[in-house]
């Protein structure tokens, strides 16, 4: 008799072009703890800039904590399919420019296609969107990517309740709120317990 094979569940994870690479890392380290997810990573080239700026790293330092990774341009890649399975889709960070490309369904691209897709069959999609201020423009995207079945916007905003003693408390904290939807517990996550 041969053993089944346990598959991991996937989440695709991607990054585009604004701040907020430092929490990427954190997240991807926090799916690779989970012995029941691995990682399918697709990053775009202003995230890959982006990177460069704001952290002491090369993209390969990035590449190496995910399971797979997949270029923006091999569009026909599995995320682009339907009939690949995965968990969903986190978008960390998230530009506006992303959203929009969401928002209106112009899948130009693997990482807009596999969002297009995540929508379409219904899996949770999670958008670190970050830019401030928010434009009208952003605005009315976020708001209609909101009443979409799946879709969760999670501002990388900073809490305090937790009481963190670093930067990185806080990153890990912002990293644990975004991978929550899809059943993964961060180790050392501090809920809201009130006053």
């Amino acid at each position: 008799m041969q053993d089944k094979v346990i598959r991991k569940k996937k989440i695709v994870v991607a990054a585009t072009g604004a701040s907020g690479i430092p929490i990427l890392k954190e997240c991807l380290q926090i799916i690779r703890q989970d012995q029941e997810y691995e990682s399918v990573l697709i990053m775009s080239r202003s995230a890959v800039l982006t990177l460069e700026h704001e952290m002491d790293c090369k993209k390969e330092e990035i590449e190496r904590l995910a399971d797979q990774v997949y270029d923006p341009e091999e569009i026909g890649a599995g995320p682009a399919s339907g009939s690949y399975r995965t968990a969903g889709m986190l978008i960390v960070p998230c530009s506006m420019k992303t959203v929009a490309g969401i928002c209106s369904g112009y899948a130009d691209n693997l990482i807009l296609r596999a969002a297009d897709v995540t929508i379409k069959e219904q899996r949770p999609l999670v958008l670190a969107a970050r830019e401030t201020p928010l434009s009208p423009v952003h605005l009315r995207n976020l708001y209609e990517l909101s009443k979409m079945p799946g879709v969760r916007i999670i501002p990388p905003m900073l809490t305090f309740y937790q009481k963190p003693e670093c930067m990185q408390d806080m990153i890990r904290h912002i990293a644990a709120k975004l991978v929550e939807p899809f059943g993964i517990e961060a180790e050392g996550y501090r809920r809201w317990e009130g006053i």
